[in-house]
C-alpha cells in the first residue's frame, strides 16, 4: 500500500517544482489528484501525465489570491472525486532579499497575498467542507525556514511564513476534534526553477548555503514532498499543530555566513 492510497488530495502551486515533485510522489503512493495553479497549462499537461500513468487527476487554473480559486479548486474534488480527503498548499513565491525597510507597501502586498492570504482561503475552503463530509483529513502547508527563525532572507516574506505558523496552530486547535490534523513543512533552500537563477549567477550563492546548512547542500524539491506525503498520510496519524524543518539542520545550529 502507499502511503496516500484511495487520498483524494489537493496540491496548490502544482505547475513546477515543489509542488510537480508532489504531484508524481503522491501519484506514485496512490492518491487521487486535484493540481491546482495559476499557469493552467502546466497543470494541465502534469494532470495528463499522470492519468496516462494511472493516476486519477484533474487540473484547475486558478488564482489561489482569491476566495473563488479556492473554492473552486475544492469544488473541483468533490465534482471529480465526491470528497476531500487532503491536501497539500503548496503554493507561494519568494523576492530577491533585501533589508526590511528598503521594502515597499506594493511588496508586502504582493508576498502576502499568495503566501498568507492565498494559503488561508485555500485551508478554509478546504475545513469547511472536510469538517461537514465527517471523514476527517489532514492539510499541510508549505511554509519555509523563516518562520522558526529570525534573519533567513526577506523580512516581508518571513513575516508571511511566521503567519502560517500560526494558522497551523489556530486550525489545529479549532478542528482537531473534526479529525483533521493541520500540519506544516518549514523547507531550507530547495533547488527549484524558482530559485534556479541564484544558483546559475555564480558559485558564491551556492557556497553559502553549503557552509549555513549543516548537511551542506540545498534541499531538492523531492525530500519537501517526501515529508508533506508523510504528514499527510496516516502514518502521521497522532502529528498535528507542528510546523517541521525540513531544512538540512538549519533551525539546529544557524550558522548563516
Amino acid at each position: 500500500m502507499g502511503l496516500l492510497d484511495d487520498k483524494v488530495t489537493i496540491i496548490t502551486g502544482a505547475g513546477r517544482g515543489i509542488g510537480a515533485a508532489a504531484a508524481r510522489l503522491f501519484a506514485r503512493e496512490g492518491a487521487l489528484l486535484v493540481l491546482a495553479a495559476r499557469t493552467g497549462a502546466e497543470v494541465e499537461a502534469l494532470a495528463a501525465e499522470l492519468r496516462a500513468g494511472g493516476t486519477p487527476a484533474v487540473a484547475v487554473a486558478a488564482d489561489l489570491t482569491t476566495a473563488d480559486g479556492a473554492e473552486r479548486t475544492v469544488a473541483a474534488a468533490l465534482s471529480a472525486f465526491g470528497r476531500l480527503d487532503a491536501a497539500f498548499d503548496n503554493a507561494g513565491s519568494g523576492p530577491v532579499p533585501a533589508p526590511l525597510a528598503e521594502r515597499s507597501e506594493d511588496d508586502w502586498d504582493e508576498v502576502h497575498a499568495l503566501n498568507l492570504r492565498g494559503s488561508w482561503l485555500c485551508l478554509r475552503a478546504q475545513l469547511r467542507v472536510m469538517a461537514a463530509g465527517g471523514r476527517g483529513g489532514s492539510v499541510v502547508l508549505n511554509s519555509g525556514v523563516g518562520a522558526l527563525v529570525g534573519g533567513f532572507g526577506d523580512g516581508v516574506q518571513q513575516a508571511a511564513k511566521h503567519g502560517l505558523a500560526g494558522l497551523v496552530k489556530a486550525a489545529t486547535a479549532d478542528y482537531a476534534g473534526h479529525g483533521i490534523r493541520v500540519n506544516a513543512v518549514a523547507p531550507g533552500v530547495v533547488r527549484t526553477p524558482a530559485t534556479e537563477g541564484f544558483f546559475a549567477a555564480g558559485p558564491e550563492f551556492e557556497e553559502t548555503v553549503a557552509r549555513s546548512t549543516p548537511l551542506g547542500r540545498p534541499a531538492r524539491d523531492t525530500e519537501i514532498a517526501e515529508a508533506a506525503a508523510w504528514l499527510l498520510s496516516d502514518r502521521a496519524s497522532y502529528v498535528a499543530g507542528v510546523t517541521l524543518p525540513v531544512d538540512g539542520g538549519i533551525t539546529a545550529t544557524w550558522r548563516l555566513s
